[in-house]
């Protein structure tokens, strides 16, 4: 979940007419500096950028989703979903919810006894 001061930098940025890359850049801004921290979330660099750019479409920035070709099929059509959810038309999902924070909570557990 982005922080507060996160999502008024973005819409800072948005009026003052910057492209969505820089809005977007927020979000990955603060996923690096938790992966930085040491959050056990974040296992890699690359993970927190894919979070921060995710975070960034579910916040409503108009930031689309990959070429054919330059990622996945699974990255374009979870970056087309998020562009959905940022912009009201789906909601997301219970299950994936579930299964983020059951992820979550296992990660934690294993850091914890780390």
């Amino acid at each position: 979940m982005p922080t507060q001061t996160t999502l008024e930098r973005a819409r800072r940025k948005k009026r003052e007419g910057k492209k969505p890359t820089a809005q977007a850049g927020e979000f990955v801004r603060e996923e690096m500096r938790r992966y930085e921290r040491g959050d056990p979330y974040i296992q890699s660099r690359k993970q927190a950028v894919a979070i921060g750019l995710s975070e960034a479409r579910r916040a409503g920035v108009d930031l689309p989703a990959p070429k054919k070709g330059k990622a996945s099929s699974a990255t374009r059509k979870k970056a087309a979903r998020d562009t959905a959810v940022g912009t009201g038309r789906a909601k997301p999902s219970p299950q994936r919810s579930r299964g983020a924070r059951k992820a979550a909570a296992t990660r934690k557990k294993k850091a914890s006894s780390a």
